[in-house]
């Protein structure tokens, strides 16, 4: 299967993306004309109401759910001129996913339910178990590693389940409130562990969020409100902008 993709310095764009849920009087328009775009290299936030659509626009931008109306673009691919097939393969080469529900595997240890994906990818199991342990030490959880999921804490399986879809080095990350079962310190490593996949030429990470703590991480924060983006600000301070400043300063003195 090849899957063409077209140069551009944006991982998703999305114009006039409508959604829509059930029919005639029970109808309800849960995204009405949104445009959202999020560049390569950078954390994006999308923050607004409960209710006002975020978790539905993730959803279909990470190909979980059919848009009703609208064009949309992700690294790249027109996700509607693939097959159903080529469709889950890209996802699992490209997309990692951090979603409120932890999902993970009860027979399984932390560390292997971390490495899931790369044995998927047809990586060794003893391999991919090596990485997922690594994975989870950088999250605090390396006295944990071959736990259970049952025995760990809801912020420890949430830690788990981030390793999980960060281990393959996806090209975009979508997370749906991913430090909202965290303390502060363990939400801190869990943004520095996106930011760290984020600023990266190629990729881009979809954030939606309550947590006003871990604002100063975002690069882009696009809020919603009834259906459709309302306001787009880029923090000046953000972690991305300052990294780029290094770099500058960095090539001048060089």
């Amino acid at each position: 299967m090849n899957i063409v993709q077209s140069a551009s310095e944006y991982g998703v764009e999305c114009h006039n993306v409508r959604k829509t849920f059930g029919h005639g009087d029970a109808q309800v328009e849960a995204l009405r004309g949104v445009d959202f775009d999020t560049r390569f290299g950078e954390l994006s936030f999308l923050v607004g109401p409960s209710g006002c659509g975020k978790t539905t626009l993730i959803s279909i931008i990470a190909g979980l759910l059919d848009r009703s109306a609208g064009e949309m673009n992700v690294l790249g691919t027109n996700l509607d001129e693939l097959s159903a097939a080529e469709r889950v393969l890209f996802r699992r080469r490209n997309l990692g996913f951090i979603f409120q529900q932890y999902n993970l595997l009860p027979s399984l240890t932390a560390a292997e339910n971390v490495a899931v994906p790369l044995i998927a990818a047809g990586a060794s199991r003893r391999d991919s178990i090596e990485r997922g342990k690594a994975l989870l030490s950088q999250l605090g959880l390396g006295n944990r590693v071959n736990a259970l999921p049952l025995t760990l804490s809801g912020g420890q399986q949430q830690r788990v389940a981030i390793a999980r879809a960060l281990v393959h080095e996806p090209r975009l990350v979508v997370c749906d409130e991913p430090t909202a079962a965290l303390d502060h310190a363990s939400g801190d490593a869990v943004m520095e562990l996106l930011a760290a996949n984020a600023v990266r030429p190629g990729r881009t990470v979809i954030v939606v969020t309550h947590d006003s703590r871990v604002f100063h991480y975002a690069d882009s924060i696009a809020r919603m409100d009834d259906g459709r983006i309302v306001e787009v600000t880029r923090p000046q301070s953000s972690r991305y902008s300052l990294h780029v400043a290094e770099q500058e300063l960095q090539e001048v003195v060089a």
